[in-house]
């Protein structure tokens, strides 16, 4: 038989509220999120998710065993409900500053979380922010990947100059910012990113400029 689970509403006489199937998954990992990003992986364990939930501990229990497989599924859950926008915005600067800028929106918290809320979690799991931030982005199309496409093709980026280290450099920089001031980034800081550091990385050469003695990558 399906999970059920009913919610007290304020009014007595009001219909309750019951959940099922994906509707009472979606909800507890909704709750889950909550709990972790209000109170940190200290706090989070297979009661307080429930009770965020006003479920039981025996709903939880028959979908994750423990409070570790809990959590990934809840990252895994956050990832895919999360929208992130493909700007076209016609030139790379501002692909990657729209890029960056919707990241301070939808994902400071994501990285904040990562870096200082889940150190418990990463001594008894044996796993690293870069396990976990890939359950976050598992499935999902990469947004950057099409900037690039499209920058190459207007020739704004000589493919030979970009590398895939090179490529994910603007988000590197900005999650070691969130990471390091568990703060959006300002964004005076995302334009140095952009202009001063990744665009000179990519740019064709200028014409005439010998770049024969540059190291090989």
């Amino acid at each position: 038989m399906a999970d059920v689970t009913t919610d007290p509403l304020p009014s007595e006489d009001r219909k309750q509220e019951r959940r099922r199937g994906a509707d009472l998954e979606d909800a507890i990992l909704d709750a889950a999120w909550e709990q972790l990003t209000a109170e940190g992986y200290g706090h989070f364990t297979i009661d307080t998710v429930a009770a965020r939930a006003r479920t039981s501990k025996p709903v939880l229990y028959r979908r994750w065993k423990t409070s570790a497989e809990l959590l990934r599924a809840a990252i895994r859950h956050r990832g895919a409900v999360t929208v992130v926008p493909d700007p076209d915005t016609g030139t790379l600067r501002g692909d990657f500053l729209a890029l960056l800028r919707r990241a301070n929106t939808l994902r400071s918290d994501m990285a904040a979380l990562l870096s200082g809320m889940l150190g418990s979690y990463y001594d008894q799991a044996g796993l690293s922010p870069a396990d976990l931030r890939s359950e976050f982005l598992a499935g999902r199309t990469s947004a950057t990947e099409h900037a690039i496409e499209r920058a190459v093709g207007r020739g704004e980026i000589d493919p030979d100059r970009l590398t895939p280290r090179v490529a994910s450099l603007p988000f590197d920089l900005w999650r070691h910012e969130v990471m390091m001031t568990l703060r959006p980034v300002p964004d005076h800081v995302l334009r140095q990113i952009v202009d001063d550091i990744f665009i000179p990385l990519v740019a064709p050469s200028p014409s005439g400029r010998d770049d024969s003695d540059r190291e090989p990558r």
